[in-house]
């Protein structure tokens, strides 16, 4: 297979002077955590996350800067894999799980012609191994009350997307770099020193999304993609029979079951 045999060709992009609250709108309505930023051409210009969107403006809430006029251009990464459409899609299966965006553009030339995310890969996972076999067990959660800016903490430090939300080993919610993005883009300006005091109030629990998709343990692999491509999520939590969470699996997790 090449590249082209996967790649999704209905893009949605951004332009470079869209406002980042316009941008995590965005993301929002179609349900996806990246966007590629293009020219009035359609030329690739770089690639806005979720995740820097939350990182920068926590930085400049932080420091009492105005928020309200960032645009794609001041977070977007400049610097990723790009593939071509006639490209064997193994070269880009190796690559799966390392650090780095997760969305790869599929260029001719500059100009930006696709893009292979990892729900596109999902819809090749066949396996009939169990989840139980693959799913993360040493897991890394928050509890409600804790602090947001201490989740943002642990999905940077731990290179991860989303974390459990926990009480007493039951299932509360889940957050992700995109809820932690929201939670700073609502912040209104204010002085510097309360606004970074209230930046560091702020919750994981007023923020977490409470209605979460989960897994079991005796789920195969391609139940669970079918799963994750329907509700349109990146991991399973996986729960016992009593609720207790037993572990996680992700996007990354079933696409290394054949990748």
């Amino acid at each position: 297979m090449n590249v082209r045999d996967v790649m999704a060709t209905a893009i949605v992009t951004v332009a470079k002077d869209r406002n980042l609250k316009d941008v995590l709108l965005l993301m929002e309505q179609k349900r996806i955590t990246k966007l590629p930023v293009v020219d009035d051409a359609g030329n690739l210009l770089g690639i806005v996350t979720d995740g820097k969107i939350a990182d920068k403006l926590g930085r400049e809430h932080n420091k009492g800067i105005q928020t309200t006029t960032l645009h794609a251009s001041s977070v977007m990464e400049k610097e990723f894999l790009i593939a071509h459409p006639d490209e064997p899609l193994e070269a880009l299966l190796k690559d799966v799980g390392k650090p780095g965006l997760t969305m790869v553009p599929v260029c001719q030339g500059t100009k930006l012609v696709g893009i292979v995310t990892k729900a596109d890969l999902l819809r090749l996972v066949n396996s009939d191994v169990k989840l139980d076999a693959i799913m993360k067990k040493e897991l890394k959660s928050v509890a409600s009350d804790e602090r947001l800016v201490h989740a943002r903490r642990l999905l940077i430090d731990h290179d991860i997307a989303r974390l459990p939300v926990l009480k007493a080993g039951k299932l509360e919610g889940i957050i992700a770099e995109h809820e932690i993005a929201g939670a700073f883009a609502q912040l209104k300006q204010e002085d510097a020193k309360p606004q970074r005091d209230h930046i560091r109030d702020l919750q994981v629990g007023p923020y977490m999304r409470r209605k979460v998709v989960t897994g079991r343990p005796d789920m195969s692999a391609k139940e669970a993609a079918a799963v994750m491509l329907k509700e349109h999520v990146g991991a399973l939590p996986i729960v016992d029979s009593l609720g207790t969470i037993r572990g996680i699996v992700t996007r990354t997790d079933l696409i290394r079951t054949f990748a």
